[in-house]
């Protein structure tokens, strides 16, 4: 069964055909959502059309620097096992021969 997600921004509902290899559609659309309020408290106050923009970028430069965060965390993970595998390997090598 194909899933539609909704999301409502500002009053306005959209609908989206989720990805078949998003797992949780809803949790995700949530998440955006959770950055858009996050960004909409910066405002006083109501939220008019030119600010809806401005609170729109702020939750996507805010959810670009996470998303870029945890990409480096991932990199140095990586980097990390990495290193790890090959001194056990270099050990293990060591100890046959």
């Amino acid at each position: 069964m194909d899933e539609i997600v909704k999301i409502d921004l500002f009053g306005e509902e959209f609908r989206f055909k989720p990805d078949n290899q998003v797992k949780d559609p809803d949790k995700v659309a949530q998440h955006l959502k959770d950055y858009i309020n996050e960004a909409e408290t910066l405002f006083q106050n109501k939220t008019t059309g030119r600010n809806k923009i401005v609170v729109l970028l702020l939750a996507a430069m805010n959810l670009s620097k996470d998303f870029y965060e945890l990409k480096q965390q991932h990199s140095e993970l990586e980097r990390d096992v990495e290193k790890r595998i090959s001194s056990l390997m270099h050990k293990i090598d060591k100890g046959i021969e």
